[in-house]
């Protein structure tokens, strides 16, 4: 639904009840950024005496409301980071939009896995499923339709839009094929600065990831704390790993999941404490990007094991990530990766 101007204006009272009119508790008020603007009311006058003009446009998850004594549109305004009385920052309208497609298209891609009735390969390329094509089709259509571009590792790079969408439909599609609940949708809109938004959501069990530039973490909703579980010892550490490694590296245990974009969240949980990525350059940007900016933004390191930068928009290109729960962590395994 779009609003234009809607002036709501309560003529027929001698006054007006601000706080029973319009009761915006606190939290509400620093989440959406509501603020009160009366540009043009000469200083003298009474509020509850005056014919109030509420200015209203429609946002995610909520709207966009100016208060004053003229018409206006509001549109102009309010695309800019909203700012509490205290100077936290808070996402931009833009950025909540962002995620709004994000979860659209993840909601795309599960009614798309519902409807798939062969789990078999596609014949196309080796490790590829039908239902990747299946999911990759539904993403698309939302991504497109919502004016990005799209660099998706089953249909590569399309569009030349600002706003690139990094896109792995279906993370895990042997977990999918196999009935193994451990299966994602990952994706991560680029900016010129690199990573700005993304989302990862496990299509088995709607546990979904998130994370906005500057702004967090969250998981369910619910922000992530900073740093995973902090371990600094690998002899105390619970792995995972993608691939197989030589030989035992000294971890207490190590779990084997199969989709690096949800182990990549579990670390930044607090779940797991680290991963490695074991295989010889097996991992395009769309199975970590998503789970990258989870990452940083949860105060958790992650990089290539051979100091390559993991950003990189290049179809073909290939990295080894890993992700630990602390700086001494990760060091020992970054090493130990680098000299099997």
């Amino acid at each position: 639904v779009e609003f234009g101007d809607l002036v709501f204006e309560r003529q027929q009272l001698a006054r007006i009840d601000l706080e029973g009119e319009m009761q915006v508790g606190g939290d509400v008020a620093r989440l959406f950024g509501v603020q009160v603007h009366l540009p043009q009311l000469a200083q003298r006058i009474r509020l509850d005496k005056v014919t109030l003009v509420v200015n209203v446009e429609a946002m995610v998850d909520g709207m966009a409301l100016e208060i004053g004594d003229k018409t206006r549109y509001v549109n102009d305004s309010h695309l800019r980071s909203c700012r509490s009385s205290t100077g936290e920052n808070h996402a931009t309208v833009r950025d909540m939009t962002l995620l709004d497609t994000l979860r659209r298209t993840a909601d795309a891609v599960g009614d798309a896995l519902r409807r798939v009735d062969d789990w078999g390969p596609s014949g196309l390329r080796a490790g590829q499923y039908r239902a990747d094509l299946h999911a990759d089709e539904a993403a698309l259509a939302v991504l497109r339709g919502a004016g990005l571009a799209v660099l998706s590792e089953e249909s590569g790079i399309g569009g030349t839009e600002s706003l690139i969408a990094v896109l792995d439909p279906l993370d895990g599609s042997t977990n999918a094929a196999h009935g193994i609940s451990w299966f994602a949708t990952s994706i991560c809109v680029f900016d010129d600065d690199g990573p700005l938004i993304s989302l990862v959501r496990n299509q088995a069990s709607g546990r979904e990831y998130h994370a906005i530039r500057g702004e967090g973490a969250f998981c369910n909703g619910q922000r992530l704390g900073l740093g995973g579980t902090g371990c600094t010892e690998l002899s105390d550490a619970i792995v995972a790993l993608s691939g197989l490694p030589p030989r035992h590296l000294g971890w207490r245990q190590y779990r084997a999941l199969g989709a690096a974009a949800l182990d990549l969240c579990l670390v930044a949980e607090g779940g797991l404490d680290a991963f490695v990525d074991c295989s010889p350059d097996a991992h395009g940007v769309w199975d970590y990007c998503g789970a990258l900016l989870v990452c940083r933004e949860a105060g958790i390191p992650i990089v290539d094991a051979f100091d390559r930068d993991l950003v990189t928009l290049q179809h073909a290109a290939r990295r080894t990530p890993i992700a630990a729960s602390s700086e001494v962590l990760l060091d020992v395994l970054v090493q130990a990766r680098q000299t099997w």
